[in-house]
Parts: C-alpha cells; structure tokens; sequence
C-alpha cells in the first residue's frame, strides 16, 4: 500500500493523568529509515507499563503502587524527566508496547516480499553498543496508532496457521512476552509448585497458563471474585488477594508444601511474608511492582535459604519462539477481557485500573487508510 502522510494516534502529551492522552487526527506516518519496517496496526493490548509510563511511576522518587486514583490523575514528582524506563521522555509520544498487524512498507535493505507479512512486535529494542535497550511506546513511539515503525527484526512474522485473531494475538508481545522471559529466566520445570500473584491480569494470566504447560502446579492469587476465571486458566489453587493472611492460606492450599518458584507482578506489603514461604534452593522472579516498588528484604531469608533472584526486563532469544509453541500447541490461551477503539483509550484506561477484568484490554486502531 501507499503510506498516508497523517494518521490517527494517541499522544501522550506529559507524565500526568488522562488528560495527558490526547487523540490527534493529523500526526505524520513515519517513514522507514534503512533497516525499518512501517506496520499497519490492526490492535494493539494495554498493560501496567502504559499507565506507569503516563504518570511517572518509573521516577525512582515514587515508592507507592499504581492506585485507581494515582492512574488516573498522575502522580507528584519533583523530577518529571525521569519517569521513563531509561530516564527522561521526548514528548509528545506515542505509547503501546503490544502491537499487531501488517507490514505496509520496508526501509533498505528490507525485502519488499516482507510487504504484506502478518507481523507482532517485540518491543525491547537492542542498544548495540550494549546498554540499556529502547522500549516501543516508551523511548519511542508504540502501537496506539494507526501505523508503527520499528527496526525489521523486531517485527515476528506470526504464522499463518497460528489459532489466534490479532486482538488476541496483541496480548503476546508484552503481557505474553514478560510471563514467558520470567517462566524461562527462573528455569521453570515439571514438578515446580509455582506461586503467581496478580494472576488476574495480562501478565499474571499468561504466567498461570505458561507454568501449567511447562508442568508446574501453579498457586494463583487473585481477587476472590475471579476465582473461578483463573481456575479455568489451569491454577491448581486460588487464594483471594483480600485475605488477612495470604501466606497462611497459601499454605493451607498446598497441605504445608513450600513452593519451589514465585513469580511475581505485584510487590509492596505481601512480598516479605510469601517470600518466607519460599522453599529452600527456591526461585523468586520478578517483572512488576503494581503493589509498591519498595519492599523489606531480611537477608538472612535470602542466603540462608539459598535463593535465587531474577530481575526480568529484556527478553531471551528464545521467548517468542517458545512462546508462539505453546499458543499452536493450545497449551497457552490469550485472555481478551475486551476490546474498545482506540479513541476509547481513556474509558480503557479507567476499566483497567478498576481491576475487574481477567487477561488483557485491547484497543482496536481505525483500519489503515480510514
């Protein structure tokens, strides 16, 4: 096709509330510079990242959780450049990390067969002089508009027997991704008893079906009310995230076995009682802080026991071929709570922080060229 010159996006405009996503009709369709592809996006999903992207949260100032309230007006930080992954954003920016859709055209050095291809994006980008890597819809810009342009290698080419339609297909490259890189950094295995809290989420319902796959029995926590959502999932053991006592029930669960593997997405108040739980030799892994970012850690707990800890940022070579396995082998689901257009992204936005949705909320660009 013959690229446009203007497309509908979402900028974001500031760190601040959502009031600071603001729907432009007119904003350029990039070019592909050598190397590139420029893709259509068909959907694309929306995670944690996004709203703590928006309101500064990566500030190392801010030690709190994303609450309902703070996701939607923004937080309070002296230091507004530093609320990025890296550092400080160029606005304005076009946020969305999980992308989908097709190539419309290539860069040099580009096959133009590539034209056409069915493709999802892998949003860490490699910095080649080896340091920090560049996030799609953090650094630059992401998948909350009608075309994306990324280096050639980070658009994967979805098969086309693949059993997913795109909006669902929009969950894997950050929410699927980040629960695969962490099942995969911390050597999940057959016979692990595995904890995963924030089991409700697009991470957390991605890890609870990862680790079933893979052989472990999962314990999954999660509100009460989806008990019964994240079950269906494959969770051996739900225990509610309201409970006074979680580490008691999750033992209760377990007939006093002491898990083997934590993943976690959460943080804040409940990581120091389920960490002592942590069996000897065990695996903690982590790749969110939706509770708090700022936990207690007695050492002691951590060398005594022998544990091992795993930080999961930047994926491993092997998490997007692993992961499309175990979507074809029908082992690993993508859970789709809703769709909304992408105009609706304040509205989804709102939902999100609600936490009344099992999987991911995906929002739906007007098709290219409408």
């Amino acid at each position: 096709m013959t690229l446009p010159t203007q497309m509908t996006a979402v900028q974001l405009t500031g760190h601040g509330g959502l009031d600071k996503l603001i729907l432009r009709h007119d904003v350029a369709v990039p070019r592909p510079g050598t190397g590139d592809v420029v893709i259509a996006v068909t959907a694309a999903g929306m995670n944690n990242t996004d709203i703590n992207t928006r309101i500064g949260w990566y500030n190392r100032e801010v030690t709190t959780g994303t609450t309902s309230e703070s996701g939607s007006k923004g937080l309070e930080a002296s230091s507004q450049d530093k609320g990025g992954w890296s550092g400080g954003l160029v606005f304005p920016r076009i946020q969305g990390m999980d992308a989908v859709g097709r190539i419309a055209a290539v860069g040099d050095g580009v096959p133009a067969s590539r034209i056409g291809e069915r493709v999802m994006v892998e949003p860490y980008i490699p910095d080649p002089d080896g340091g920090l890597p560049s996030i799609v819809g953090s650094e630059r810009d992401g998948g909350f508009a009608q075309f994306l342009c990324v280096p050639a290698g980070q658009a994967r080419t979805i098969p086309q027997d693949m059993p997913a339609d795109d909006a669902a297909l929009a969950t894997l490259p950050c929410s699927g991704g980040t629960a695969m890189n962490m099942a995969l950094l911390a050597g999940a295995r057959a016979g692990d008893l595995a904890l995963v809290t924030g089991a409700s989420g697009g991470v957390g319902s991605f890890l609870v079906q990862i680790l079933t796959h893979m052989g472990a029995e999962v314990v999954a926590i999660a509100g009460g009310s989806k008990a019964q959502a994240v079950r269906g999932l494959g969770a051996a053991h739900v225990v509610a995230r309201e409970s006074t006592n979680i580490a008691a029930e999750v033992m209760e669960a377990t007939g006093g076995r002491a898990p083997s593997l934590i993943a976690d997405v959460v943080g804040g108040d409940h990581f120091a009682p389920l960490l002592a739980l942590l069996g000897r030799g065990g695996r903690y892994v982590v790749s969110g802080a939706i509770g708090g970012p700022v936990v207690p850690l007695d050492l002691r707990t951590l060398y005594l026991n022998e544990l091992t800890f795993f930080g999961s940022t930047a994926y491993r070579d092997d998490v997007f071929p692993t992961l499309l396995r175990f979507v074809a082998e029908g082992g690993v689901r993508p859970a789709v709570w809703k769709t909304r257009p992408l105009a609706e992204i304040a509205a989804a936005q709102t939902e999100f922080l609600e936490k009344h949705h099992v999987g991911s909320i995906v929002l739906l660009p007007p098709p290219a060229g409408a």
